[in-house]
């Protein structure tokens, strides 16, 4: 068990190096990383659709990567919207991880991009654990999904900037209980602004995209208050090793895999929002 766990540990700490590399090259070229997490069906295609259309429309230059197991369907989804747009395929690797990340953007990416959104694969747990060099973590989910998802992924919803509702124009119908989604986002992350947007009405896109374009800006951002615990739990633990057995970094990601790890994510505790 402890040599698994070893090898899980050197695994998100090579990651966690890659990330901070993949980040500063980003940053050089003035390009702000969004890593869009959702369960399969979120309707996060059809939103990311919809920021890009109106992205382009403004003038702004934006691009997407979109994740997947397998076809091309989302990437030629989203190029109808005119930016530059590649598909992963993944092979059956149920996450994204920032070398492979990097690998797709060399030699692709056009340099003037301002915003890159990252369509990640439809999966709320081992996204989760994975930096992939963003500046802005967004978690979504559906009306359809029900209230209790932040609290059955609180790694997902926990350590994201901002949480995204959608499909909001059926929620009537679903009989979503918007209060009580918004008390268990508060249980896992406090202070973490939630929009309800709807791709098909095009509530809330517009705002979204404002949010957006201003952390591109360097308005200050939401930080997750688990992040900072892990910080505090991670430094502890790992008191002595060396820069390879750490797994900290400056933008409050942690490896929270509630399953994979042979340590538990700390629980959420409450808190107030602060700004990094």
């Amino acid at each position: 068990m402890c040599r698994v766990v070893d090898l899980r540990q050197a695994v998100l700490a090579e990651n966690d190096a890659n990330a901070l590399e993949l980040r500063e090259y980003l940053a050089a070229q003035g390009t702000v990383e969004v890593n869009l997490l959702s369960s399969p069906g979120s309707g996060k295609t059809a939103l990311l659709e919809g920021l890009l259309s109106r992205a382009i429309a403004a003038g702004t230059a934006v691009a997407a990567i979109t994740a997947d197991l397998a076809t091309e369907n989302d990437a030629r989804r989203l190029a109808r919207a005119g930016a530059p747009v590649k598909q992963v395929l993944t092979d059956g690797l149920c996450h994204l991880e920032a070398g492979m990340l990097r690998g797709h953007l060399d030699g692709w990416l056009p340099r003037n991009t301002r915003v890159l959104f990252v369509e990640n694969v439809g999966n709320l747990v081992c996204p989760a654990s994975y930096d992939i060099g963003e500046t802005v973590r967004i978690a979504l989910a559906s009306v359809t999904e029900g209230e209790d998802k932040p609290l059955k992924y609180p790694t997902a919803f926990g350590l994201a900037h901002l949480v995204v509702v959608t499909k909001t124009d059926i929620a009537e119908a679903v009989e979503f209980d918007g209060p009580a989604f918004h008390r268990n986002v508060r249980q896992v992350n406090p202070g973490v602004p939630v929009l309800e947007t709807s791709a098909r009405t095009g509530a809330g896109v517009d705002e979204l995209l404002a949010f957006i374009l201003g952390r591109a800006d360097g308005a200050p951002g939401h930080r997750p208050v688990l992040a900072r615990q892990y910080e505090r739990y991670a430094h502890h633990r790992h008191d002595g090793e060396d820069a390879h057995g750490a797994h900290t970094d400056s933008h409050d990601h942690h490896h929270g895999h509630e399953h994979e790890h042979g340590h538990p994510a700390p629980s959420a505790v409450r808190g107030t929002a602060e700004a990094p």
